[in-house]
């Protein structure tokens, strides 16, 4: 008999890359003309997930955050992290911006991840497991072509595949 192989879907975040990509924005932020006077702040805090954005107006809260967002896709991560909070008023007549990151997948995800690949019609198994999708099949090239439909999905959160065995 065959021996089965398998592979995790998962949706996790390289923190040391999103802090990368920051202090490349902060510092690119702080060297625009535009902006330089904004005083814009970028915080990580890694425990909550979440980035805080203060600057002084709306406009320096769209560029900073394309200037963000350009500087994680140029790190390789996926923008679709990014779940941003409506922009609040802040003291002195700032604006603030939560900027959630999301990682792990939901169940409602993972159920949308396990009826895609039922929907393959291959001889795989897909599981979900807490924050990940398991997947096995006794066949490489199945599980190849259920990693490139997961793929050209195109879910509004990051998959990557792990665990490949």
């Amino acid at each position: 008999m065959a021996k089965n192989s398998s592979f995790d879907v998962v949706s996790e975040i390289d923190f040391q890359e999103i802090d990368n990509a920051l202090n490349q924005a902060i510092k690119e932020i702080r060297q625009r003309y535009d902006l330089k006077d904004s005083k814009t702040e970028l915080e990580l805090n890694k425990a909550d997930k979440v980035i805080s954005l203060n600057t002084k107006d709306d406009y320096a809260r769209k560029q900073s955050l394309d200037i963000l967002q350009t500087r994680m896709i140029k790190r390789g991560l996926s923008i679709k992290v990014l779940k941003l909070d409506e922009p609040e008023s802040a003291a002195s007549g700032r604006i603030k911006q939560k900027i959630n990151l999301q990682s792990g997948i939901s169940k409602d995800n993972s159920r949308k991840i396990t009826k895609l690949i039922k929907e393959l019609k291959l001889k795989v198994n897909a599981q979900i497991m807490d924050e990940k999708v398991r997947v096995q099949g006794a066949k490489k090239d199945d599980l190849q072509e259920v990693m490139q439909a997961v793929r050209d999905a195109d879910f509004d959160f990051p998959v990557q595949f792990v665990n490949y065995q």
